[in-house]
């Protein structure tokens, strides 16, 4: 799920689609207006999924993609290596999930998680 926004409108901090992939807004620098064209952003972002350097550069007035992102909470059933079986606190749904090699958290069974839910993938954090 996504919705459509302004280039104009992103900041620091939130979320935009670059190439299919949802990433963290980590910079946006603009330019002045020119003679015969209109002010441009350059974005640099970085992939929430997988952490890659992304860029993207657009006019202020072109629409880009927002992806909408949904912060849950989960608990802990059980650790199967590089794998954890989380429960949803809200919808009692049961599903295994990666564990993100850059995971920092100590993960115990029985204890809660925040995960987070974008564009059908799931990561911890």
């Amino acid at each position: 799920m996504w919705e459509q926004k302004e280039v104009r409108e992103l900041k620091v901090g939130r979320y935009v689609n670059i190439d299919d992939e949802p990433c963290k807004i980590l910079s946006i620098s603009t330019s002045k207006p020119g003679k015969h064209g209109s002010a441009k952003a350059s974005i640099d972002a970085a992939s929430i999924f997988t952490g890659a350097k992304k860029t993207l550069s657009a006019p202020v007035s072109s629409k880009v993609q927002v992806p909408m992102i949904d912060k849950r909470k989960g608990q802990v059933l059980s650790i199967m290596g590089d794998e954890v079986q989380l429960m949803d606190l809200e919808t009692f749904e049961t599903f295994n999930m990666a564990i993100n090699p850059d995971h920092e958290g100590e993960l115990v069974e029985g204890g809660e998680i925040m995960y987070m839910v974008a564009m059908g993938r799931q990561r911890l954090m």
